[in-house]
């Protein structure tokens, strides 16, 4: 009998079998937000009750048994009615037989002693006081389902109604027992509750599952500034909403857009309606509570406990605290939040609706068959956190915007394709039956015909010809509008996830930081408390050391470019005086393709020294946070990777062919190696072949490596499981599944980053490969879902507004494309010398039609073989070669003739112009866009503006309803 001199219903009921505490009613004039229901999907609803409110005292360590048996006399002495302010329990217990409350003491004793029985010092833990009602009808689902009411759920404690919001994991045989109980111990003291499990599948290894009572939540909630949802949105109604009703009216009657998600598939899980307030426990009746079970969403909850598992100690000392120095000194094998069970059904999920948000992701984003479909950019940011989130959303806003650059080059390409024929250069070079070429080698080679490299010249048109320039002016003005467009779409998610006034915290110092620096302490200018700092004479000569490293690996890479150019000499030599017929006519071919395959395998194996070598780097410099050293080792992999990835590249494009010398005087490698040349049809088709080889490998080697390794893995571990024969709990599953990446978001962002260099830095030279950069997009979204939600455990749900240092390294990127670009046309193209011959030296005006006919004929000097070789025949004394030369019969033989020197200052002149105008293209365009939207700035303010109002008036409301239950009299203004 509880609350005043209510009846007793007659029925009974166990220990564990409480009534439901009545939902708290919204304010009279608030609009409730209904979301925090549609939380989980109903055919969870049965698992996820709501929980009744523990007591906000604190309670005496006297045990679980003795606090139920304690509890019991106190209800025993009060005989029928007891006092809700000094009841420990939340909720209504009803009369209980003897014989259940003995029952029920005994199994509540062993199963806390039994999970304390490694340290018989270990004192006894705070008492669980968190219980829920099991229906008729819900116990009728259950047992419908397979499911033992009495028996553990994946997600739930053994009691089967406090849910798992994070897993430790340990091994027995570990002997840092003590740190391990001390730590234990004092997140108990921080409210946290702890039961512990053994592995199904390794009998040395131990969960401890942690769950988060309702106080603990409100507490820590309170404290981290979490905003939650209080009051449904109103909108202003203006002409501008009324013509967009009107709007959004009209295209409901048009076709829905098949690349969107159905909204009946996908249900509303956000907020996004709701003003948001930073939570208090003072004005709890602010906020619409209708579940406090789902109030606070999952990765919420797992986020507050990760907060407490950073700021726990595990041993006296100011320095002793965190999970994360009891990871790394091996106290606990993993820390990590759980999955929300399976991701598979038996059940279509169109039919019987989604088990948990896991398998709504994998069923409406991770499957290959939602490949053309929009991102739930939302469930993934409620599920994985506001960091993966925003990772997704770059990655689908780049690919989104890489249709109009794809597009663009396949149109430059197609025109290429379809001119190929009727091509000038390519004509003349098909039908130089009669010119001959001079020997490309000094022994076994002999003289060749220009019209044998006809299919080489009709190749190089395909991607050096007329647009090339545009499509080099577009991509570097794509980058820009890219960059800028993405700035507000970064803006307006963190506006809905409401993360524009989130301020990341302090950072906790790295235990290798204080490891290090430990007897060196001063204040923090920010907590105002002593810690380990790092003298700048020790930084600086840190930096000096890693900076020397840095270059020491790049000058590793410089002699890795060195050896495939070695390797282009020789085997230039070897293919162009073999006898095969086939690879002799194609000897150009088969140079560049077997340099870049040499040139991809060293690539791929020096990417793994580097990854090595710069985790070193980093740690020699002894960062001071996480993010400090995330932030460098990101940058130090870029340089690394970029220069390993590039290099090659830059050789082909601006010094291939430049230092060959010519017939008679030519430069060798070594005086034993002639240096290669260009074709005459230019040096383009080699930085072309070496870009797509390089990228289309690179990215099928990328993608295999992603998930084939975790596949190859979780598959063995499944197929141990599969001797076992034995249901697994979800802690046992996830830990039998592949942690995420230690280095976090690092390799997704830096394989991106670096195909974003691909296809802006060197677009001229091959404007294909926007186009494979958005294939590879479009399977890579797919496959990092594919990989978060089934291969990888769940990461911590972690928090960020932007992309951190890759914005800027993206800005770099872009600066340096427009660089390169205007380099490649001016220096490694046709381009000039085909532009400086028609309006110099060609025929035009008199022909316009034909201004490059005998443009060939132009660009090749001469030649006389006798000087160099003993050639008897007349007609075949002379040969040609790619070079602006005087003759051997001029006053000074083999001197550079007046049209080399308009050509280079013609290159030159095109180098600054086009820099200029695009640079200034870009700042233009930077500066019409706004970082923000105005809308979203008005919505802004208006929201901020509403808030406060709401906030006033709720209060108001809430101070007259406790006047009228004391009885006094009230007025309507602020009391």
């Amino acid at each position: 009998p509880l609350e005043g001199h209510r009846s007793i219903r007659s029925m009974h009921t166990s220990i564990s079998e409480i009534l439901k505490e009545k939902p708290l009613n919204p304010s009279r004039r608030s609009l409730p937000c209904l979301t925090q229901n549609q939380i989980h999907p109903q055919s969870l609803s049965h698992v996820l009750s709501m929980p009744c409110t523990p007591d906000d005292k604190p309670q005496t360590p006297v045990g679980l048994g003795g606090g139920i048996l304690l509890h019991y006399l106190g209800q025993q002495k009060k005989n029928t009615s007891l006092e809700p302010s000094v009841s420990p329990f939340c909720c209504s217990l009803e009369l209980v037989s003897r014989m259940n409350l003995i029952k029920a003491l005994i199994k509540a004793v062993k199963d806390h002693y039994g999970e304390e029985s490694e340290a018989s010092a270990y004192k006894a833990g705070r008492t669980d006081e968190s219980f829920l009602i099991q229906k008729p009808a819900i116990r009728a689902k259950l047992e419908a389902r397979g499911t033992n009411p009495g028996q553990p759920s994946g997600l739930m404690f053994r009691d089967g109604k406090k849910r798992i919001d994070y897993i430790l994991v340990y091994r027995k045989s570990s002997p840092l027992v003590e740190k391990r109980v001390t730590f234990e111990r004092n997140l108990r003291a921080e409210g946290l509750m702890l039961e512990k499990v053994p592995s199904l599948t390794n009998t040395d290894i131990m969960f401890v599952k942690i769950h988060v009572p309702w106080d603990t939540l409100c507490k820590y909630a309170e404290q981290m500034n979490i905003r939650m949802p209080f009051r449904k949105k109103m909108y202003f109604t203006d002409w501008k909403s009324k013509v967009m009703g009107r709007c959004r009216q009209i295209k409901s009657w048009l076709p829905s857009n098949p690349m969107k998600l159905d909204k009946e598939a996908l249900p509303d899980l956000e907020e996004t309606d709701c003003y948001t307030a930073p939570f208090s426990r003072a004005r709890m009746h602010h906020f619409t509570i209708n579940n406090r079970q789902t109030f606070f969403s999952n990765s919420t909850r797992s986020r507050i406990v990760h907060h407490v598992l950073q700021r726990t100690k595990y041993e006296d000392g100011k320095s002793k605290m965190g999970i994360n120095r009891l990871l790394g000194n091996g106290t606990y094998e993993a820390a990590f939040p759980p999955h929300e069970g399976g991701y598979r059904s038996r059940h279509p999920i169109n039919t019987h609706g989604a088990q948990n948000h896991r398998h709504l992701l994998y069923e409406r984003w991770a499957r290959w068959g939602m490949w053309y479909k929009y991102q739930p950019l939302d469930l993934i940011r409620r599920y994985f956190g506001e960091k993966i989130g925003l990772y997704f959303a770059w990655l689908g806003w780049y690919t989104g915007m890489l249709i109009p650059a794809a597009l663009v080059g396949l149109f430059v390409f197609l025109y290429g394709l379809f001119t190929m024929d009727t091509s000038q250069v390519s004509k003349e070079i098909c039908e130089a039956n009669t010119t001959i070429m001079c020997p490309m080698c000094e022994q076994n080679c002999k003289p060749w015909k220009l019209s044998d490299s006809c299919v080489y010249a009709k190749v190089t048109h395909l991607f050096d010809n007329g647009g090339t320039v545009f499509f080099a002016i577009f991509m570097a003005i794509w980058a820009t509008v890219f960059l800028e467009f993405w700035k507000r779409r970064r803006a307006e998610l963190t506006y809905d996830w409401d993360l524009i006034d989130w301020e990341e915290e302090e950072e906790n110092l790295r235990p290798q930081f204080e490891a290090k620096y430990s007897r060196l302490e001063r204040v923090n200018h920010i907590s105002g408390k002593p810690e380990p700092f790092q003298p700048f004479t020790d930084k600086l000569s840190r930096l000096i050391i890693s900076v020397s490293g840095i270059f020491f690996m790049i000058s590793l890479v410089l002699t890795a470019v060195f050896a495939v150019v070695v390797f282009r000499l020789i085997a230039m030599e070897k293919f162009a005086s073999i006898d095969w017929e086939f690879v002799k006519k194609n000897w150009q071919f088969a140079t560049s393709g077997t340099g870049v395959c040499i040139n991809f395998m060293i690539i791929m194996s020096l990417n793994v020294v580097y990854e090595k070598v710069a985790y070193l780097l980093t740690n020699l410099e002894h960062p001071r946070t996480e993010s400090e050293w995330e932030n460098s080792f990101a940058l130090k992999m870029f340089l690394f990777q970029f220069v390993n990835l590039n290099s090659s590249t830059f050789y082909i494009a601006f010094f291939l062919g430049r230092f060959a010398g010519r017939p008679g005087k030519y430069n060798q490698l070594f005086n034993r190696w002639r240096l290669e040349e260009c074709h005459p049809s230019g040096c383009l088709i080699d930085l072309c072949l070496q870009m797509g080889v390089i990228m289309v490998l690179k990215q099928i080697w990328n993608n295999f490596m992603e998930l084939g390794y975790p596949l190859l893995q979780n598959w063995w571990s499944r197929r141990k499981m599969k001797r076992t024969e034995i249901q697994l709990p979800q802690w046992d599953k996830d830990w039998n599944l592949q942690p995420m990446n230690a280095h976090g978001l690092v390799d997704e962002y830096l394989e991106m980053v670096l195909q974003f260099g691909f296809i802006t830095i060197f677009v001229a030279a091959f404007p294909l490969a926007p186009l494979l950069a958005l294939l590879n997009n479009i399977i890579e979204i797919r496959l990092d879902a594919y990989k978060f939600v089934t291969q990888w455990r769940r990461p911590m749900p972690a928090r960020a507004t932007d992309i951190g240092i890759w914005h800027g390294i993206l800005e770099g990127i872009g600066v340096l494309a427009v660089i390169t670009n205007a380099f490649v046309i001016a220096i490694t193209s046709d381009y000039i010398p085909r532009f400086v011959y028609a309006f110099r030296y060609g025929p035009c005006p008199s022909s316009a039609p034909a201004c490059l006919r005998g443009y060939m004929n132009s660009s090749l000097s001469v030649f006389d073989m006798g000087e160099r070789w003993n050639v008897s025949e007349e007609q075949s004394r002379y040969c040609r070669y790619r070079d602006y030369r005087a003759s051997p019969r001029s006053p000074v033989p083999y001197d550079f003739t007046l049209q080399f020197w308009h050509v280079l200052a013609a290159r030159l002149a095109f180098i600054i112009v086009f820099e200029h105008l695009v640079f200034g293209v870009k700042s233009f365009i930077a500066y019409l866009i706004p970082d923000m939207p105005k809308s979203l700035c008005d919505r802004m303010r208006r929201e901020k503006y509403l808030t406060q109002e709401m906030m006033y008036e709720a209060e108001l409301e809430h101070l007259q309803e406790e006047r009228k239950k004391n009885g006094r009299r009230y007025h309507h203004e602020w009391p």
